[in-house]
């Protein structure tokens, strides 16, 4: 007894000393020791592809270990997911192991196999093998091998060779009326896979289609729809028909019955002005269905019809204000994000939900609050501010940066709708502004109040203060030289411009040469524009005479300068100081340059003066044309190095078009006179050609210009001019030069052709604020246009894009890493005449060597939105 005693005490004790080391294992866990919960951990994170391919000689073991094969078909997979790339030769390899698993009947392996197939992406010859070894498999009696091998046959053969159809035709004929809904599913996607390959033969099986329209499985009967109407699309007399009897007939299907909306709801904007009734009742019938997903999309369809009455709009919105009250955070979102949209253009009619989006405010899911605090701010009344911005206040610390920036847009809307009510806006973002938070979130603050500012002029002097008192902290040397420019250009026109002197130089003191630069040359403005504060301005840039950086010293050397002579009346370029710092200049900086280069390849005693750059306008041959409107870029018509080097630059007026040659003669033996560039203006009708002004004389190593003026006769002429220079050579000796009694004779040369583009009657001019003049425009004249476009990467789309519109980027939307897969970029500038054009350009990565674009372009003018669209094809 006394040892059975003994014996359960040790056990106890053992039990004791046990559990206490599990409490100490546990006491370890929970402290810094264990990972940080959001990191996440992947089985293949270090899998290499050599390892891979290594393993996958085990497919032609006797023996197959099908949950070996299974690891290494999801290794090869993952591989691929990661956008690792196969030869042709690995390819092969893997291709034909996998063919002979086929053999085997494990069930999981099968379909990691058929995955295996449709990514690995084979060639046309071994799609013939693909074809014959899954044959057996689309007869099978497994439902499930069946409907798999479709699916892969179908993707395979879209993506190869679409001839191989015929093939398989009879076998995707009798699976579309299949009575198993998986494999009459799978047929259906297959078919509406091989319509954008193959059309001809997928619209033969439309009766087999409208058969399996007629099933009672829901899947079936939304992919016989999808396929049904990609059939008929080019024919808009049969969609009509087919959309007319369907309406008539309930669908069974929600999800088909959401895809119908959607026709229905297309077929009524192509029909122009006269919208058709009867699918009107068939949306609005949709709001009472018993699916919340056919109620949305018929809500939604309605909401986004094009000159929707408010009138109609009261159904739906009734619907939508229901769903702001559902226990499901999806209808939530969904209504509440409608709701935002038709605030944009309708906010009247979103007020009667403001209640109810005000109580979404507290919602759980961000998502959810952050829409229902934009739409509010879009739809609220003046008398409702103070309170709704004590909601945000506590909000905005919850939520993460890219929910701020659009909180932060939407204040910047209710600030401009209602200005008496800036005071109060203005000290909310200023506060904002002294939180944490990334670039992007401090950019739109910082963009907004300079809207505010621009918009507002009551809100100026206390904007200018809250950004004074931001970059005393900033990070960012973008935002800090924005606002520093900034100002510059306000802050002397202040009732107090002396307080922001020290903050100004504070800069000079603490910040990077960059910044430092901006506010030297911030303070010069300052010196420039009041006289009383000069003295003082010359002492602080005195300072930074001995700063590190060149740009700081060299600008704070040439604004002291420029302010010591301001009294005497001394001017830089033939300009005053006031007129050459603090108004725009009055010639292109492209022209400006290229009148600098002139002078230093060819200097004279006359000083530069900016004069020069607009030197057209002062000659003779030239004074009728008017004001310059805009000056393209430099267009080389003949490679560097070779005999004649010749660079064309455009100038646009009114109604003419000024070809500028600028031409080199690279020949010692030769001296040329005479020199013109002979124009074939055959290929583009809208030009004529007005006059020629030709280089008189153009000597070895000396450049010379050529002009010629051309009249527009109508409209806006765009297309390619074949250039030819024409002058007269004369043979000379390089060690005595030319002599009098040399004749010369003719000759000519042939030169690149000439493009005159769509860009060449753009001026390049940036918004501040593009939201606003993008909504302030409107849509009743904008153009959308898709294009395919042949480039490597986004970034060198987005460049040839800008080129091609001649537009300026707006918001630092250009500004994008070289690996970007989407960008959004917003352009800006004014078409000849005047007329404001906005452009929005989403870029999407296709492939490698594709890049998708969806062009939308804005102005007052739909044949000027048109023609801008159309500039890039």
């Amino acid at each position: 007894m006394a040892m059975a005693t003994g014996g359960s005490s040790d056990l106890t004790a053992q039990g004791a000393q046990w559990l206490q080391g599990a409490k100490e294992a546990v006491m370890q866990m929970t402290k810094g020791e264990k990972k940080d919960e959001d990191e996440s951990y992947s089985p293949f994170q270090s899998l290499q592809k050599a390892a891979v391919l290594q393993e996958c000689r085990c497919f032609n073991d006797r023996e197959i270990n099908p949950r070996k094969c299974i690891s290494i078909l999801t290794k090869i997979l993952w591989l691929l997911a990661q956008g690792e790339k196969l030869t042709a030769l690995e390819t092969t390899e893997i291709f034909f192991g996998v063919t002979k698993l086929l053999m085997h009947k494990d069930q999981q392996l099968r379909r990691l196999l058929y995955l295996v197939l449709k990514e690995l992406k084979p060639s046309p010859e071994e799609v013939i093998i693909v074809c014959a070894t899954l044959t057996k498999d689309m007869n099978s009696k497994v439902d499930l091998n069946r409907a798999n091998a479709l699916r892969v046959l179908g993707a395979i053969i879209a993506r190869t060779d679409p001839t191989m159809l015929a093939q398989i035709e009879r076998h995707l004929k009798q699976a579309l009326v299949d009575k198993n809904c998986f494999v009459a599913a799978s047929a259906l996607v297959s078919g509406i896979h091989l319509m954008h390959v193959n059309p001809e033969v997928v619209r033969r099986w439309v009766n087999e289609v409208q058969t399996a329209l007629a099933s009672d499985n829901p899947s079936v009967q939304y992919h016989a729809l999808a396929l049904l109407h990609q059939i008929k699309r080019q024919d808009r007399l049969a969609v009509s028909k087919v959309v007319a009897s369907l309406t008539r007939t309930p669908l069974k299907s929600p999800l088909a019955h959401c895809l119908l909306i959607r026709f229905a709801k297309a077929m009524m904007e192509d029909g122009g002005s006269e919208r058709d009734r009867a699918l009107f009742d068939f949306l609005e019938a949709s709001l009472r269905h018993r699916s919340d997903m056919v109620i949305y999309e018929a809500a939604t369809a309605i909401c986004s019809l094009t000159s929707v009455a408010q009138r109609e709009l009261s159904p739906s919105i009734t619907v939508l204000q229901l769903f702001l009250c559902s226990p499901k955070p999806a209808c939530r979102f969904s209504a509440v994000r409608t709701l935002n949209k038709i605030a944009m253009a309708h906010p009247m009619a979103v007020t009667p939900c403001n209640m109810d989006m005000e109580g979404l405010i507290n919602d759980s899911n961000r998502s959810i609050a952050t829409l229902a605090i934009t739409t509010l701010l879009k739809t609220g009344s003046e008398s409702g501010v103070e309170r709704l911005m004590k909601q945000i206040t506590s909000f905005m610390s919850e939520i993460a940066d890219d929910f701020k920036i659009v909180v932060v847009d939407a204040i910047r809307a209710m600030c401009l709708k209602f200005p008496q009510k800036h005071r109060l806006l203005m000290t909310f973002l200023a506060n904002v502004l002294r939180e944490e938070g990334g670039f992007q979130y401090k950019k739109a603050i910082v963009d907004t109040l300079l809207s505010i500012i621009a918009r507002v002029p009551e809100a100026k002097e206390a904007g200018l203060s809250h950004l004074c008192e931001f970059i005393e902290d900033c990070e960012f040397t973008l935002l800090s030289t924005q606002i520093l420019y900034l100002l510059g250009v306000e802050g002397p026109s202040t009732q107090e411009p002396s307080k922001y002197i020290r903050f100004i130089y504070n800069r000079v003191v603490l910040e990077n040469a960059t910044v430092r630069a901006s506010a030297v040359s911030a303070l010069a403005k300052f010196g420039i524009s009041i006289a009383y504060l000069r003295p003082s301005i010359t002492v602080l840039l005195q300072r930074c005479l001995y700063d590190n950086d060149d740009e700081v010293r060299d600008r704070a050397i040439f604004f002291v300068t420029l302010l010591t002579g301001l009294d005497s009346g001394a001017t830089l370029a033939g300009k005053s100081a006031q007129s050459l710092l603090l108004e725009p200049l009055p010639v292109p900086l492209a022209a400006l340059e290229a009148s600098c280069r002139e002078y230093l390849a060819a200097p004279t005693e006359r000083p530069l003066s900016i004069d020069d750059a607009d030197l057209l306008s002062r000659m003779p041959e030239f004074v009728h044309v008017g004001a310059r409107f805009t000056s393209s870029k430099r267009v080389p018509l003949s490679e560097v190095g070779t005999e004649y080097e010749v660079v064309c630059t455009k100038h646009l007026y009114a109604s003419h078009l000024i070809l500028a040659f600028q031409l080199n003669n690279t020949l010692e033996d030769q001296l040329l006179s005479s020199v013109t560039v002979a124009l074939d203006l055959a290929a583009v009708p809208g030009l004529a050609l007005e006059t020629h002004v030709p280089c008189a004389s153009l000597p070895f190593g000396q450049p010379g210009t050529a002009y010629a003026c051309l009249r527009r006769l109508e409209g806006v002429p765009v297309g390619t001019i074949p250039c030819t220079l024409k002058f007269v050579v004369k043979d000379v000796d390089p060690a005595t030069g030319p002599t009098d009694d040399e004749p010369g004779y003719e000759d000519e040369y042939q030169l690149e052709e000439l493009e005159v583009c769509a860009a060449d009657f753009m001026k390049r001019v940036a918004v501040l604020d593009f939201r606003a003049a993008w909504e302030s425009v409107g849509n009743g004249c904008e153009v959308v246009e898709t294009f395919s476009l042949s480039y490597n990467s986004i970034r060198q789309a987005m460049e040839a894009v800008i080129d091609f519109l001649g537009m300026s980027p707006c918001e630092n939307s250009a500004a994008a890493p070289d690996d970007v897969t989407k960008l959004t970029v917003l352009l800006s500038g004014v078409f000849l005449g005047g007329m404001q054009v906005f452009a929005i350009v989403n870029l999407r990565a296709d492939s490698n060597r594709a890049v998708g674009m969806r062009l939308t372009v804005r102005s007052s003018d739909m044949t000027v939105s048109q023609f801008v669209a159309s500039s890039v094809a």
